[in-house]
């Protein structure tokens, strides 16, 4: 089994963020996703297929995922990993969900990236898929997806998670001119209003790990008045 052969369950009543979920893992190459809005048709879901892992919800409109997370477990056993999303960030409700036997939890709002990351490890780590996200190179910098990582003249610097979904974006066009929009709702996929000093600070931070020298960059350019492009 490949990561996209996997089939998985989203189970929220945010029609938005379901519809949101299901595209990007879609882009990301997974093919086989179904979506519930409630526990009702989760569990309908659940006993007409086979899924490898499911994106749950805390506060559902006719449960709790709590309790659907047990009930899916009974019915199909313990091995199915399930991520838990939601708003809920209190310490109690993350350390309940995972103490139920979850294989992770993630608040909401979240980055894109974040979730293909999570998504990604708990396939890998549940159904001992090897993959290999390869890596780039920008100028003397190596960048090592798999690590989160990026390596000049033998030192490394760690990305942070949105370091590592601007730099991802940039890479995927590289030598195009990004604008500020676009990099924004990369980042904050809920509104990127107001966000535009932000990014800056992001970009700044990716030329201090990429650049020889960050105040004259070589490789990650401002293209004034349009955006951004990595060359």
């Amino acid at each position: 089994m490949t990561l996209h052969e996997c089939s998985i369950l989203l189970v929220d009543d945010e029609a938005e963020l379901l519809t949101m979920v299901g595209k990007l893992l879609k882009k990301e190459g997974y093919q086989h996703i179904h979506m519930a809005a409630g526990c009702g048709e989760a569990m309908w879901y659940t006993q007409e297929n086979d899924y490898q892992l499911v994106l749950l919800d805390v506060m559902l409109p006719d449960g709790d995922g709590f309790t659907l997370f047990e009930q899916i477990k009974k019915k199909k056993g313990s091995g199915l990993p399930v991520i838990f999303l939601s708003a809920r960030d209190e310490d109690y409700a993350r350390l309940k969900g995972l103490g139920l036997g979850a294989d992770d939890y993630i608040t909401k709002p979240f980055l894109p990236e974040e979730l293909l990351l999570r998504v990604r490890a708990v396939l890998k780590r549940t159904y001992h898929i090897d993959e290999d996200m390869g890596t780039d190179r920008v100028g003397k910098a190596l960048i090592n997806w798999n690590a989160g990582t990026i390596s000049v003249d033998g030192a490394d610097d760690t990305l942070t998670a949105k370091e590592y979904a601007l730099l991802k974006k940039l890479c995927e066009n590289r030598g195009r001119i990004l604008s500020i929009n676009v990099l924004c709702d990369t980042l904050w996929p809920d509104g990127s209003y107001g966000y535009e000093n932000s990014l800056m600070v992001h970009i700044r931070h990716l030329r201090e790990k990429l650049e020889d020298n960050p105040s004259k960059p070589e490789h990650l350019l401002t293209v004034r008045g349009l955006g951004y492009k990595l060359v």
